[in-house]
């Protein structure tokens, strides 16, 4: 009898557990970074990843129409454990869809390269190829989504099962570090990944956000093309959000 009771009880022990991890400020890194560094690499990106199988046969697809094209998910640019992660949607499908490297290649990355440069945080303002020469400083970027989703809309369950790797490449981000969100999509993936609820944190341009362990998390428009030709996103606003960064940054 002591046996069976003990087996009862251990499950309700777990979940109680379970339930006093969720609640923490941020679960998931905490988790990630206990583990050695080559097993965080691999959870943080997987070049031959298909787990989600419309974004698998649109890819193949993309490949047979484009030869060229990178046509894969997409790794993270930038070191790694860096003090800045910037955290867009996805991949763009002339952009790092077609070469390989996040906003590499299309519009959004015109913007964004210039403004992280002008930051400090690029050594060039340009990153037109990933053969560029372009090199990041005190910087990362990854997508909330690695594969080029149809229409550049993902699924909520392409978006979540993407999630553990988000949440892998906060891992890496040093206590007092930055996030970058651009965009609702990326705000609440970085949420989810860190177990906090999207009540707490409610997107706003340039809002921000303390996650706990020190790290903040800066709200963006995305700087795509249709949010800077119709001025809902201006060099101006996007600017401001990376001098922001940048100042929280040197305060810690």
């Amino acid at each position: 009898m002591l046996l069976l009771v003990l087996r009862v009880r251990r499950p309700a022990g777990d979940r109680v557990r379970n339930r006093e991890i969720t609640s923490a400020p941020a679960p998931a890194p905490l988790t990630l970074a206990g583990e050695p560094a080559h097993s965080r690499e691999r959870a943080a990106f997987d070049p031959a990843c298909e787990r989600c199988p419309r974004l698998a046969t649109f890819l193949r697809e993309v490949r047979e129409t484009h030869p060229d094209y990178h046509a894969a998910p997409v790794a993270p640019f930038g070191e790694r454990g860096a003090p800045l992660l910037i955290v867009g949607l996805a991949p763009g499908m002339h952009g790092a869809n077609a070469t390989g490297r996040p906003f590499t290649g299309d519009h959004a990355g015109i913007l964004l390269y210039k403004t992280l440069h002008k930051a400090g945080f690029a050594n060039q303002p340009n990153g037109d190829r990933a053969d560029d020469g372009l090199v990041l400083i005190r910087c990362r970027i990854t997508n909330a989504v690695k594969c080029l989703p149809p229409a550049n809309k993902p699924t909520t369950g392409e978006i979540d099962t993407c999630n553990d790797y988000l949440a892998a490449e906060l891992a890496s981000l040093p206590h007092a570090g930055v996030i970058v969100a651009l965009g609702r999509i990326a705000h609440n993936a970085v949420l989810k990944a860190l177990g906090r609820r999207q009540s707490e944190c409610p997107f706003a341009h340039a809002a921000t956000h303390e996650l706990g362990t020190g790290v903040t998390m800066i709200d963006s428009y995305h700087c795509s093309r249709y949010n800077t030709q119709t001025k809902r996103l201006t060099d101006a606003m996007f600017e401001q959000v990376f001098v922001e960064a940048s100042r929280r940054l040197e305060n810690r």
